[in-house]
């Protein structure tokens, strides 16, 4: 049965987020609280399920990214995922009173919409991964399969540009930097140093406590490329490490996640990491030495902390998938002065203007990577400019206050449905 992480306040809930376990949650750990400081009723449960239930949702995900091939999409594989769904669509619709607004986040909790419509309830879809219009081979797979669930939606909250069904309405989304969360305190640059040592990325550190494989610690003078990321299959990272060769001597590339051992819903995070090791492994010597990989330890604050101060140590933030959704990565970078090197993909496109705040590549072309890289590492005072520049770009975009009204205005009472700004059919 799903697990309430904040439980409904008194006499019922007015706002229930639902997920899986995941990247989404670390949006939730900080957008809840603010609500429920804004002045409106809150809470949020996490979905149970099977590796084998996960990874029909992962499938689904790369779907919807035109990224996986449809017809692999079978019955049986739909009916195991509608039958694991269903006692925990009963279990949350007892939890609801027809005035409430749910918001299912991910195509993992999508099978909840009808029965919990059918409490009367507003059901809101939030759909954090896409794809453009145009690649519609999966796009149009997932939105044939589950049409029924989303005929009981109310809206549908996606990311400009990405491919939706016509119907219900569809609204803008658009993450937000919670300046409270561990991922995103202000550290100090002793803070910094201290928590990459203790972790192991700059000092030798052997034994199971250590967040980090590396054939050697990241040294003081180097210059740092920084990718953060769950180990998946979009996320492009066998073939990222292609680009280190092509970078000067003293550049390290860290790559930066959940430790996926702790992540079961995201059950490919394994084959991911064991396919980045292979590539790792055949490297040269002198390569190797130049790797880092950070398994960040799932329990807060030890995670955020983590990946908080690897990127403040990044000279250099690379978000180099094939396709990606519109996640926190990038604007909390932006937040940190992070001058970017992203992939021009669907999802990450959207997230910064080039000419602001970074560069685009190719993430297919090595070469293009590394090239863009290099001009931003070889150029010390046009890092800082970007830095700055993103940094007051986040203040406007990405202020967590911004999404709070947002979601307020969807769940006051009686109010017509609205999440962000509505995108015309």
């Amino acid at each position: 049965m799903p697990t309430w992480l904040r439980r409904p306040p008194a006499g019922g809930p007015r706002l229930v987020h639902v997920s899986a376990r995941g990247g989404v949650a670390d949006l939730l750990r900080g957008l809840i609280p603010a609500q429920i400081e804004a002045g409106t009723p809150a809470s949020w449960a996490v979905i149970a399920g099977s590796t084998e239930f996960f990874a029909t949702a992962g499938y689904l995900r790369r779907l919807l990214h035109d990224r996986a091939d449809p017809a692999a999409l079978t019955d049986a594989g739909l009916a195991r995922y509608r039958v694991a769904l269903a006692p925990q669509a009963r279990w949350l619709a007892a939890h609801l009173d027809p005035a409430a607004v749910v918001v299912l986040h991910d195509l993992a909790t999508l099978g909840l919409a009808p029965a919990l419509a059918g409490t009367g309830a507003r059901v809101v879809w939030h759909c954090h991964p896409g794809a453009v219009p145009g690649a519609t081979r999966g796009p149009a797979a997932v939105w044939r399969e589950f049409a029924p669930e989303l005929s009981t939606v109310d809206a549908v909250a996606t990311a400009a540009g990405f491919a939706a069904p016509p119907a219900p309405r569809r609204h803008v989304y658009r993450p937000a930097v919670d300046p409270r969360s561990p991922r995103n305190l202000p550290l100090t640059r002793e803070q910094v140093d201290d928590l990459l040592a203790r972790n192991g990325l700059s000092y030798p550190k052997s034994g199971t406590g250590s967040a980090v494989e590396q054939q050697g610690p990241l040294p003081a003078g180097a210059r740092v490329v920084l990718h953060v990321a769950s180990w998946d299959p979009l996320a492009n990272l066998p073939a990222l490490l292609g680009a280190l060769p092509l970078l000067p001597a003293d550049v390290h590339l860290v790559l930066a996640g959940p430790d996926p051992a702790r992540t079961p819903a995201e059950p490919d995070g394994l084959t991911v990491l064991h396919q980045v090791r292979a590539v790792i492994a055949a490297m040269s010597i002198v390569d190797r030495l130049r790797v880092h990989l950070v398994l960040a330890p799932e329990p807060e604050p030890d995670r955020g902390l983590l990946l908080n101060a690897v990127q403040r140590r990044a000279d250099v933030l690379l978000q180099a998938g094939i396709s990606d959704g519109f996640g926190l990565t990038v604007p909390e970078a932006m937040a940190k002065r992070r001058a970017l090197v992203l992939a021009d993909a669907p999802g990450l496109g959207q997230q910064f203007t080039a000419t602001d705040t970074g560069l685009r590549a190719d993430p297919t072309h090595r070469g293009a990577v590394a090239a863009a890289l290099r001009i931003l590492l070889d150029d010390p005072p046009l890092r800082r400019g970007l830095g700055d520049r993103a940094a007051a770009a986040a203040a406007t975009r990405y202020a967590l206050p911004r999404l709070v009204a947002d979601y307020q205005a969807f769940a006051a009472p009686r109010a017509a449905p609205s999440l962000g700004v509505p995108v015309p059919h």
